[in-house]
């Protein structure tokens, strides 16, 4: 079933555990990653970025597309869809009217003031629809749909006065995670996460959880980490096995190239799934 982040969400936060949030790009990629959050029995957030929307003809598209797999492929956890790094009011409310259950609101890289003010706005046009909103602090760096910025590390005080003066329902830190590929090593800020955690009352989200040591990650989650995003992973397990499958074959049917990745991105969303809920 459909549902916005605050009853799973807050369900992690409460028993120490991260939901995983799984970037889908098509229609198979959903279907895989529902299908096996399925079998796992374990709540599942979609995340779509604006590129990936465009890429899929819209946020209408995709919120029917997601909709019907869950009614077709007769799924019965909580599902939650989600807009990732929404850049605007606008985009968040067309996101919202097609029926998306949760919006990303990224304000992020303008100052603090302009940053509360825009979220704000989307809190406003969210909540009476029953929507939840999340919202970034400081500047996650790296590169994700081809856009790349750097990183910016949150101030403890400025999400303290961005969570009180908007409303929000998550926060995304940025704490030394990365959006795409590291170039060099993880550098997570756990002290002010944890610290971050036990001040504010709604959860925290990890941004870029590509490339990051599973220790780091557990840590993360013990320092109060409720979500954690993937996106680049599924990506590479993917283009892996499908080059190989096009090595190895000479079938020219999209069904087949794109579906020999199936198997790859399931495990790999079997596996962090069960790192991240691991209690």
């Amino acid at each position: 079933m459909l549902v916005n982040s605050k009853e799973i969400l807050f369900d992690a936060k409460k028993n120490h555990y991260a939901v995983p949030h799984f970037n889908i790009n098509n229609l198979e990629w959903a279907k895989y990653i529902l299908e096996e959050m399925e079998v796992l029995k374990k709540p599942v957030i979609l995340g779509v970025s604006e590129g990936a929307s465009n890429y899929m003809g819209g946020w209408n598209v995709v919120s029917n597309l997601v909709k019907g797999l869950i009614k077709d492929l007769n799924i019965t956890i909580p599902v939650c869809l989600h807009v990732d790094h929404g850049t605007s009011l606008e985009t968040c409310r067309k996101a919202i009217d097609a029926g998306f259950t949760s919006v990303m609101i990224d304000a992020s890289k303008k100052p603090l003031e302009e940053n509360i003010e825009i979220t704000k706005q989307v809190v406003e046009y969210a909540k009476p629809k029953g929507v939840t909103v999340e919202a970034e602090v400081g500047h996650i760096g790296g590169s994700e749909d081809q856009i790349s910025s750097s990183s910016k590390n949150a101030r403890i005080e400025d999400c303290i006065q961005l969570v009180e003066e908007t409303g929000i329902d998550s926060l995304a830190p940025a704490l030394g995670s990365v959006h795409g590929l590291y170039h060099g090593e993880p550098n997570l800020d756990f002290k002010t996460m944890k610290e971050l955690s036990e001040t504010l009352e709604i959860p925290l989200v990890l941004h870029g959880g590509t490339g990051i040591p599973d220790e780091q990650i557990k840590e993360a989650i013990h320092c109060g980490i409720n979500k954690i995003n993937i996106n680049t992973e599924l990506q590479i397990a993917w283009h892996e096995a499908v080059k190989d499958f096009i090595k190895n074959n000479d079938s020219y049917d999209p069904r087949k190239v794109i579906g020999s990745g199936e198997v790859a991105i399931k495990e790999k969303v079997r596996e962090k799934a069960e790192m991240f809920m691991n209690r």
